[in-house]
């Protein structure tokens, strides 16, 4: 499956601009989920990527994000902590909110993870979360800056190497994660867990790991990760976790069709209904009868893309409509015709640059209809066709005086 990556921009806790992308799969959107990485690293770590991509492979669209500071993103990562991190995840949720849909999976890796944590319990929309390797007191991850901790208590700052890079810590950040209380956070959040640690971790333990779990209510869920490292640099590893919690993730965020409780729509004979699908900005469901196909918008407007537009549609009526006139034309005179092919454009043109219509100030709907008609045809019967074409029902109704009358039901 071909997933499809968005770059995408938003505002984190400190007014900074945050750099992120939004994985999403080629059809229908099932839910949304939110990514935070690792302490230090980047949206773009493989076990990130891979996460992402197989969550999104099974439905679910994953925005994942480089903290302020960090990666692609604009700040200064000294002047961040756990706090600050905690606000750009709820920055996050509410980007996704606003634009698309918020976010019914929370996935966390490291102190990710106990972000997530933290975060889970203002991001109402959260159904689920998984922390993959999380430490259960963002404390933990002072050990990392254990031997300059006198100079950033004596100095207020000092510069610490992690992971090979050079950051500055200030000493805000080590009050900020002292003062952190993540097991009540835990305990209130009311989500769905799922729990990911190898005992061979090095960086986080696993008692970490029974800390988060015990201090969890139920669903909850542990999986041990057997010999990765904390990273997941192994290919199998990250995929291993990415499976695994695609499928659990199904069990709490639905079906991408709609919820068995849900009424099935109903249309009489004639009848359209089109209602919103809850799935996207604009997203809508269009049914007819036993027939149903999605309605949206691009994503360049808010949409999703996981449908037709509504101009689509209107072109795909007039185009479908065309097509059945000829081959019942065709097959009534026994023309040998043998395929149809009908390409439409629509635009607005200025009334007067069309000679042909009657409005001649502001502008007007041009409809451009390409016929590709193929089969043993002569010159005359190629004509008919092209004539039989303006004949189509839709065709009629579009270039009538048309009124519609728009009333509440009751």
């Amino acid at each position: 499956m071909d997933v499809k990556s968005e770059k995408i921009t938003f505002t984190g806790a400190l007014g900074e601009l945050l750099a992120a992308r939004l994985d999403a799969p080629p059809g229908a959107i099932r839910a949304y989920a939110l990514f935070a990485h690792c302490f230090t690293c980047s949206k773009d770590i493989f076990a990130a990527t891979r996460i992402a991509s197989a969550l999104a492979e099974r439905g679910i669209a994953v925005l994942r994000f480089d903290f302020t500071g960090l990666g692609a993103s604009d700040g200064d990562f000294a002047n961040t902590n756990f706090s600050s991190n905690v606000g750009d995840l709820v920055a996050a949720a509410d980007w996704l909110r606003q634009n698309r849909q918020a976010p019914t999976l929370l996935v966390g890796h490291s102190l990710g993870g106990a972000a997530v944590l933290a975060a889970a319990g203002r991001i109402g929309e959260a159904k689920a979360v998984a922390t993959i390797g999380a430490p259960a007191d963002p404390e933990h991850v002072a050990h990392n800056f254990a031997p300059a901790r006198a100079e950033i208590e004596a100095k207020g700052e000092a510069e610490v190497t992690l992971a090979g890079r050079t950051f500055r810590i200030k000493k805000q950040f080590l009050e900020d994660i002292a003062a952190t209380n993540l097991q009540a956070a835990i305990g209130d959040m009311r989500k769905a867990l799922l729990v990911f640690h190898g005992p061979r971790d090095e960086i986080v333990g696993i008692d970490n790991a029974s800390k988060i779990f015990l201090a969890s209510k139920h669903p909850k869920s542990f999986i041990s990760l057997d010999d990765a490292d904390h990273l997941l640099t192994r290919h199998a590893d990250a995929v291993y976790v990415a499976e695994v919690l695609a499928a659990w993730a199904s069990r709490y965020l639905g079906e991408a069709d709609a919820p068995a409780d849900a009424p099935a729509p109903t249309t009489e004979h004639g009848q359209v209904l089109v209602e919103e699908s809850r799935q996207g900005k604009f997203t809508n469901s269009v049914s007819a009868g036993s027939h149903v196909i999605v309605m949206d918008e691009p994503t360049s407007v808010g949409g999703l893309d996981s449908g037709m537009n509504p101009y689509d549609l209107l072109l795909a009526a007039l185009g479908g409509c065309t097509s059945m006139t000829l081959r019942m034309y065709a097959d009534r005179k026994k023309l040998p015709l043998d395929k149809v092919a009908v390409r439409l454009t629509h635009q607005k043109i200025h009334a007067s640059d069309c000679a042909e219509c009657e409005t001649t100030e502001g502008k007007v709907d041009l409809i451009d209809r390409e016929l590709e008609i193929t089969g043993d045809l002569d010159a005359e019967q190629r004509q008919r066709l092209l004539e039989i074409a303006d004949m189509c029902p839709v065709h009629r109704t579009l270039e009538s005086e048309n009124r519609i009358v728009t009333k509440l039901r009751t």
